[in-house]
């Protein structure tokens, strides 16, 4: 199977640097489907994920890392974040590692610095899970996981 990172067309690109680029939630979850070693890590808080649902990655023998990059009801920073998402998987320094939140900011902050500590195949999935408001007000239908029709479920 090789080593199916994103291609240079496939990432996007975006006015803050650090991290190996952004990709749409299709291209995260082939590459999560095509390469044994690429990881999800879901930094959504606890509520989020018990009230809005978690990717589910069941059907590609796998599972999400959950570690919040932000402590709910603070909201402060994690400052454990490094630790906690190392010590959930073996994670490669090459491995490419997706990170979503609910709509792509929270996750391009945690994707930044698991790039500056090393891991050189860090993205972030735009849109993330929920994706931004519609005209109507809604999440869901514009982009993100959920509007891609990703598999998911609720906690």
């Amino acid at each position: 199977m090789g080593n199916p990172k994103p291609t240079s067309t496939q990432i996007k690109s975006r006015d803050a640097k650090g991290c190996a680029g952004e990709v749409e939630p299709d291209i995260a979850w082939n590459t999560l489907k095509e390469d044994f070693s690429a990881i999800l890590v879901d930094v959504r808080t606890a509520p989020e994920w018990t009230l809005v649902g978690t990717p589910n990655l069941s059907s590609i023998s796998k599972q999400a890392i959950f570690v919040p990059w932000r402590v709910f009801p603070s909201m402060e920073v994690n400052n454990k974040f490094l630790t906690q998402v190392e010590g959930q998987n073996k994670i490669g320094k090459d491995s490419p590692i997706f990170f979503l939140c609910k709509t792509g900011g929270r996750s391009f902050d945690a994707a930044v610095e698991m790039t500056k500590n090393g891991y050189n195949q860090c993205y972030n999935i735009l849109g993330g899970f929920e994706g931004d408001l519609d005209e109507n007000g809604q999440r869901g239908n514009k982009n993100g996981w959920k509007k891609y029709n990703l598999p998911w479920e609720q906690r």
